[in-house]
Formats: C-alpha cells, sequence, structure tokens
C-alpha cells in the first residue's frame, strides 16, 4: 500500500445451481499510485471530502463504516450485491450443498449435546437469504429427527434491500410480514415450513438463549484499522484529500500514535496490521452468549491465523476495483485475522480452527453428497454445474483454501478442553465436532 506522511493533524433436492462466471471476493488488492482513468464524483465521495476537509482525515475503519453503512448513501443498505448481476458471489450462491452441509453440521451440533427442547438459528449478515434457505430445507427433511424441537430463525440485517430479498426467499406468501420499523425486531414472518423468522439490526436484540451462530463472510466487511510500523514505532494509516487534485482521496500516515493502536499485539511480529475492533465486540458477544446458554458459533469467511498483512481491497461489477476510487458504488473488505478473533473470545468458550474450506466441506461429506446428486440427475448441463461448483469450492487455487471455518463452543463440547483458549479438562464430549473432525452420526 503507497501512503504519504501526514505532517500536520432440499437436502434430496437434486437442481444444481449455476456457476457465475464472476468473481468471488478473494483476492488482494493493495491501493498504490495506479488510478482508474475515470473517477467519477459519487454522492459518498461529496459527503467524504466534505467530512475530511472540515474535521481532518479519516481512520480507515471510519471510512469503511461510512461508505457501507451510512443511512443514506451506504453500499449496503439500499442495493442487491450478489450474484452474477451484482459485484460478488458467494458460496451459497455457487452450490446448495454448502448451505446443506451447514445445516447438518447444526444438526449434529444439537444432537450431540443432548437434542435441546429447542434452539434459535441466528444468521449475522445473511445476504439474499440463499444459505438460511438451504440450511432450512435441511431441517424440513430431516423433520423427523427434529420434530421435537422448537427452531426460530433470527436473522441480523442493516440493509433494507436484502432484508426484503431474503423475506421473499424464505417467508411464505400467505402469512403477511409483520413490520415495525421503531421496534428491534423489524420484521417477523414464517417460512414456507412454518419456522418463525424475525429480523433485526444488532445481534445484541436478539434474544438470548440456546443458539446456534452463523456468519458467513460478515467479518470481513466489518471496519478495520490499518497500522504501518515506523521507525518512531506504530502509525495509523489514514484517508486524507489530495491536495492537487480536486475530490480525490489518498492514503497518509498519522504524523503520532492513535487510541486505536491499543488493538495491536504486545507481541506483533508484521510491519503491517488490520485490526477490527467491531470484529472484537461480536466475538465477545457471542462467546458470553455461548457460555451462559449453550449453543455453537460457526464462522466461514476468508482469512488468515495472524500472517497476513495489507488485504484491504474493492469489488465492483466482479472486478478488482481500487478501494478509494468512487466510493460507495463498489463493496470493501478485508481478510479476517483468525488470531485475533480467538484472542477475543478471551477464554470464555473453546474454539476450533481456522481450516481450510477444503477440509471443512470434506470433513462433512461433500463427495457423498455430489455423488448422490450427480446420480439424481438426467441432464448433463446440472451435472456439469455440480461439477463446476463443486470445483469452485474446493479447489485450492479457488475457494479452498482462501476461505476457512472456525468455531465457538462451550468449554464442556470439546474434550479436555481447548489448547487455543488454554482451556481446563472437562468431561469427554459425546462426538467429535463434525466438520473440524468427519462428520459422524450417534
Amino acid at each position: 500500500m503507497s501512503v504519504l506522511l501526514l505532517s500536520g493533524r432440499a437436502w434430496l433436492c437434486s437442481a444444481a445451481r449455476g456457476v457465475f462466471p464472476c468473481l468471488w471476493r478473494g483476492k488482494c488488492f493493495c491501493t498504490g499510485n495506479e488510478r482508474a482513468e475515470k473517477n467519477p464524483t459519487t454522492p459518498m465521495l461529496r459527503h467524504l471530502v466534505y467530512k475530511i476537509k472540515s474535521t481532518g482525515p479519516i481512520t480507515v475503519a471510519e471510512y469503511m463504516k461510512e461508505v457501507l453503512t451510512n443511512p443514506a448513501k451506504g453500499y449496503y443498505v439500499y442495493r442487491d450485491m450478489l450474484g452474477e448481476k451484482g459485484d460478488f458471489v458467494t458460496s451459497p450462491e455457487i452450490s446448495q450443498i454448502f448451505g446443506e452441509l451447514l445445516g447438518i453440521w447444526f444438526i449434529s451440533e444439537w444432537m450431540a449435546t443432548g437434542k435441546s427442547a429447542a434452539f434459535q438459528l441466528v444468521e449475522l449478515g445473511p445476504g439474499r437469504g440463499t444459505l438460511a434457505g438451504d440450511i432450512l430445507r435441511v431441517f424440513n427433511q430431516l423433520g423427523s429427527v427434529l420434530k421435537n424441537c422448537d427452531i426460530s430463525i433470527h436473522l441480523v440485517e442493516v440493509s433494507q434491500k436484502l432484508s426484503e430479498i431474503q423475506a421473499v426467499t424464505l417467508t411464505e406468501e400467505k402469512v403477511p410480514l409483520e413490520r415495525n420499523a421503531d421496534s428491534p425486531v423489524y420484521m417477523k414472518g414464517v417460512s414456507k415450513t412454518g419456522i418463525p423468522v424475525c429480523w433485526y439490526r444488532n445481534l445484541q436484540d436478539v434474544p438470548k438463549g440456546y443458539s446456534f451462530y452463523l456468519a458467513h463472510e460478515f467479518f470481513d466487511v466489518l471496519p478495520v484499522h490499518k497500522f504501518q510500523k515506523t521507525p518512531q514505532g506504530w502509525r495509523e494509516v489514514l484517508i486524507d484529500t489530495d491536495p492537487q487534485v480536486s475530490d480525490k482521496l489518498r492514503f497518509v500516515l498519522a504524523p503520532c500514535a492513535t487510541p486505536a493502536e491499543a488493538f495491536i499485539h504486545h507481541d506483533e511480529k508484521r510491519d503491517h496490521v488490520e485490526v477490527c475492533p467491531d470484529a472484537g465486540v461480536v466475538i465477545q458477544e457471542l462467546s458470553q452468549r455461548i457460555a451462559l446458554t449453550g449453543g455453537a458459533a460457526l464462522i466461514a469467511d476468508y482469512g488468515h491465523d495472524g500472517t497476513k498483512t495489507d488485504t484491504f481491497r474493492g469489488f465492483c461489477g466482479h472486478k478488482l476495483h481500487d478501494v478509494l476510487i468512487a466510493p460507495g458504488m463498489a463493496d470493501l473488505t478485508a481478510d479476517v485475522d483468525f488470531s485475533y478473533l480467538r484472542r477475543m473470545a478471551q477464554g470464555q468458550v473453546a474454539s476450533l480452527g481456522p481450516i481450510t474450506q477444503q477440509t471443512f466441506l470434506k470433513n462433512m461429506g461433500i463427495d457423498v453428497r455430489l455423488k448422490i446428486l450427480a446420480d439424481k440427475s438426467h441432464e448433463p448441463s446440472v451435472r456439469e454445474q455440480l461439477l463446476q461448483g463443486y470445483d469452485m469450492l474446493m479447489n485450492p487455487k479457488k475457494m479452498g483454501e482462501r476461505f476457512h471455518f472456525f468455531a465457538l463452543l462451550p468449554h464442556q463440547r470439546l474434550r479436555g478442553g481447548s489448547h487455543q483458549t488454554e482451556a481446563r479438562p472437562s468431561r469427554p464430549s459425546v462426538a467429535p465436532v463434525a466438520g473440524f473432525a468427519d462428520l459422524a452420526w450417534r
């Protein structure tokens, strides 16, 4: 990254999903001196320029928060950015198998921990509802296993546009949606299989109780602070206007230490780091809930275990995009630092992973599921789509090793606790944790 020193201030459904000829958010892009020939002055750019000229350079975290979730102009607030016509594609949009296997994971954990009489499935950032829909289909097809369990779906979504799409995907058309913009539960509905579905803007508003939490490509869009090590110590990377060009943004270095420096680990060896305090807040909330009421959290995202440096990048129209060009018109993202998530759990729960998506899905039986679907299909085009989707999910050069799975569980769920969280020994678990070991039904 080029910066300047700032001198001043159906489980049995056989239909395959098409594989989009587009780019998933997986490759690193570092903004340097290269500039696109066209730099449109978007409403968000005008807002940011005015803000910076009024109050001074802003952090990358503040920039991401404004660009992505500003109530009036934010990228996520009023647009559908997923799929072939959007800016990127996610695993659930590529193959139904992905969501089906995650549905099996939650059922496996429910069974392994005593088959509670009720559980909440809470998804953070549910996209278009495709993943939740695939999971609900698994729950329905395995209804004989779950018949005595009271299940409810809770979706945490800040985008009004996406929540409407989720409702179309998940809910029964004959049952009118209940809406209350002033309530923490701003929308309610019933799924096509009769399960209640509720929408919230914040995780804190979701009722506490035995819950399974799902975060797929959620943490990567939370705002990060960026820091560069200099001879004078850590300096935060800020975003300023370019004095030479009107309505143009540039990276600069803060002239002295900033408060967010406190989030850098004292043993940090890298010379450039990205830290996401908002992710720490979410992890602490999840950890407290799981430690108190049980359940588990499954996190799937592209990231690293404290090894990468500059991963901040943009995506527009399935292409890598300069993060400082046309803000508000492109997605912004940064790789998840799983070592930071583990530290933020603060020993309240045990953690597993991160392990690669390829390993997790193979342990969950993706090869068996692919064969079942392929054998049931009599259309060569459908079989080809299944194979293409499998390759995208599993190929190490595509999503297979770029995406990782990470789990938070109560200490007592793991035999002997977790060495990663220095948990005290506990009684043996009922069964190994699926995905992180081979799936085993009991």
